[in-house]
């Protein structure tokens, strides 16, 4: 077995035995609470390792991220891993790329913990094919050691892209404009 899918089995189970509890507390709220929008949970089809489609159940919140939990299953039956790019889906022309079918999507990766940084929303696939470019134990590793602080952070923007978006919303005067 290799060591990047003994880390998604042990650590999956692990994280899945230790948030069972909140999970199915917070699938009983959200099934009371989403009952007119369709259940507790979502499937989404998503394009896995080697092209093929994976539907992907997630819960129906987003609080505390616990979607992100909710896909744990998914992990542990080897359809996902821990640390990967992005999961897209089948219609998305980015997941036609072929070093993106070359390794499972993940819950968590490169891009997903610079999300909130000062880089351009583009660069978001280029951090995804470094990913899958040098991925090792080492990496996985440290992205899931930095992956419970960026999601703490998930709610606030970046101090330096906070200034670039004030600076683009402001409205130009007229002598500014004219000149």
């Amino acid at each position: 077995m290799r060591a990047k899918r003994l880390l998604d089995l042990v650590a999956g189970t692990a994280l899945l035995l230790v948030t069972a509890p909140l999970l199915a507390t917070a699938a009983t709220w959200s099934a009371v609470k989403a009952r007119r929008h369709g259940g507790a949970y979502t499937r989404e089809t998503r394009t896995g390792l080697h092209g093929q489609a994976v539907v992907i159940r997630s819960l129906r919140t987003r609080r505390l991220r616990l979607d992100l939990l909710s896909r744990l299953p998914h992990v542990v039956r080897g359809e996902l891993s821990l640390v990967g790019p992005a999961a897209l889906a089948p219609d998305d022309p980015r997941a036609a790329a072929p070093w993106r079918q070359s390794v499972k999507p993940g819950l968590t990766g490169l891009a997903q913990l610079a999300r909130h940084s000062t880089m351009p929303w583009y660069e978001a696939a280029l951090l995804d094919q470094h990913y899958v470019e040098h991925h090792g134990l080492r990496l996985d590793l440290a992205i899931l050691l930095r992956t419970p602080g960026a999601m703490r952070r998930r709610g606030r923007v970046h101090p330096g892209r906070r200034r670039r978006l004030r600076r683009r919303s402001r409205p130009r005067s007229a002598a500014t404009r004219s000149g």
